[in-house]
């Protein structure tokens, strides 16, 4: 009996280990603290970036710090063998667009693509945001140093690309700064029109906006728990028609809280929670936090899937205000209260999350499912190419993560005997010759 026990032990292990992928773990342990730290250091010396600050300045201003952040890609770049293809990305905005446009400005993305070697039209993007600002959204000359908010999702974004570039991935990623955030997510919606003009197969955006704070205005320290921010169904849906369709479809059979920006936040969850068991990801079902928004947005309205990853207590004496000290309490986002190694945490959910997709096949596109009235549910979903296998996911209806699963091969349908249809969700994956899984698709016709 002892000897059984011993064998079943060793074998969940093995198990357990033909899951994960060793370069995973490496990627983790390559993320650079201290790179992270002097990239946060040197966007908050620019003094300021709000959108509307000076572009001709080579020390202060949002030109200076976009020419910077290009500079670093570039050099990222050289170091690859010329592995990144970077530039700019602009979008005219006029004065008067809203009250926070008050002239005519070039907003600017800077982006470095690392294309894909088997599918570079399909891609996985992290996001920071250049811009900062204080307490009067207009005021673009004061100090707004910004460095929490957001250096930290920026200097993020160009660390992941110093450790993903020394690798090669089957599909392409994107990293990117974008601009104009804080007065109006213009820089977001720019690039999302330019992947939706370009045909950009987008797999999904990971909008990185304050990774680095762990000391919360409600009093709690946590340097383990973040937020992922999911809507819980696509919004482009302008066809009445077909809004009505889907809305009954999702009244009988359910599907209210599985689009594709929440199958993407749960990837983050079970990612985290494979190679990095010590971080608590917190699933957040709601776009953003109440009544504001993030850069994942624009590209959530035009179809694609996108959520928010960011600390999970916030410090608002440190959020768009303007640098003083009132009544005993030092206000600013400024370079001190950030705290780097939680910021490198963060940065390595990013880049393992991006690894991971970029190394699996395409999702299904087509999922079925029936089994109404047996103890049972059949799924059947298309042959994927390059998918050595596919697993099978289902859930409890209240549960907010995939809890169960079936591996298989060779076949595009299988029945789960004793799995009653009515007391559970499912989807399937697509699964890699070396395990790594594509977003769960979830069931989007019925078997008859």
């Amino acid at each position: 009996m002892k000897k059984t026990l011993i064998f079943l032990f060793l074998f969940q292990i093995i198990l357990i280990g033909a899951q994960t992928d060793p370069k995973i773990y490496d990627i983790v342990d390559a993320i650079s603290e201290e790179r992270l730290k002097n990239d946060v250091k040197t966007l908050a010396d620019f003094g300021t970036r709000h959108t509307l600050s000076d572009t001709i300045s080579n020390t202060r201003g949002i030109g200076a710090a976009r020419r910077w952040i290009k500079s670093q890609f570039d050099n990222i770049s050289k170091d690859c063998n010329h592995c990144l293809e970077v530039f700019y990305q602009n979008n005219l905005v006029e004065k008067g667009t809203n009250q926070r446009i008050v002239k005519d400005v070039n907003v600017v993305n800077v982006v470095a693509i690392q294309r894909g070697t088997k599918y570079p039209n399909r891609f996985i993007i992290m996001s920071g945001d250049i811009d900062s600002r204080v307490s009067d959204p207009n005021d673009y000359s004061s100090d707004a140093p910004g460095a929490n908010d957001n250096a930290t999702g920026m200097a993020g974004a160009m660390e992941a690309a110093r450790v993903l570039s020394k690798y090669k991935f089957e599909n392409s990623i994107i990293f990117v700064g974008l601009s104009g955030e804080e007065q109006g997510l213009f820089g977001g919606q720019g690039l999302a029109k330019y992947a939706k003009d370009n045909n950009w197969q987008i797999i999904g955006v990971l909008n990185n906006d304050m990774i680095g704070n762990i000391e919360g205005v409600d009093g709690v320290i946590d340097n383990r728990t973040f937020r992922i921010f999911s809507e819980p169904i696509t919004t482009d849906e302008t066809d009445a028609e077909k809004l009505a369709r889907q809305a009954r479809a999702r009244r009988f059979y359910g599907g209210e809280v599985d689009g594709i920006s929440r199958q993407l936040a749960r990837y983050v969850y079970t990612t985290t929670k494979t190679y990095m068991p010590e971080m608590n990801p917190m699933m957040v079902y709601r776009l953003d936090r109440f009544g504001r928004g993030g850069h994942h947005r624009p590209f959530n309205d035009l179809g694609f899937a996108g959520i928010r990853i960011m600390e999970a207590h916030e410090n608002y004496t440190q959020q768009h205000q303007d640098i003083r000290i009132e009544n005993g309490i030092a206000y600013g986002d400024t370079f001190e209260h950030v705290n780097f190694p939680y910021c490198k945490k963060l940065t390595a959910v990013n880049a393992i999350t991006m690894a991971s997709l970029a190394s699996a096949p395409p999702a299904p596109n087509e999922v079925s499912i029936g089994g109404i009235v047996e103890a049972s549910a059949k799924l059947q979903w298309n042959k994927v190419e390059g998918a050595k296998g596919y697993k099978i996911y289902w859930r409890d209806t209240t549960s907010p993560t995939w809890d169960h699963s079936r591996y298989v091969e060779n076949i595009t349908e299988f029945t789960l005997e004793g799995i009653v249809i009515d007391n559970f969700f499912f989807g399937v994956a697509s699964v890699s010759e070396d395990g790594h899984e594509s977003l769960v698709t979830f069931p989007n016709k019925i078997l008859r």
